[in-house]
């Protein structure tokens, strides 16, 4: 089964690389463009009986930094694993 991570770094934490791409976007003349956050895609291959619980643990342990980071779990097949 593959599955798509996406972690983003919560609300309110700066974000210090996505100022810098906003910056430079409006320097190259890409207007109305207002806030541009950063974050990171990670797709594995996992066994089909991986459950919900152990992508959770996954993530909370070693793929997202959980003091500043958000994530959501996207099995590619559509169903989407709670977070």
């Amino acid at each position: 089964m593959k599955v798509r991570i996406l972690v983003r770094l919560k609300p309110g934490v700066l974000d210090p690389q996505g100022r810098a791409v906003h910056h430079s976007l409006g320097s190259l003349g890409f207007d109305g463009v207002e806030d541009v956050r950063i974050g990171r895609m990670i797709e594995m291959d996992v066994a089909d009986g991986t459950s919900d619980e152990a992508l959770n643990k996954m993530c909370e342990q070693l793929l997202a930094n959980m003091v500043i980071e958000d994530f959501a779990i996207e099995k590619l097949d559509g169903e989407r694993a709670p977070a």
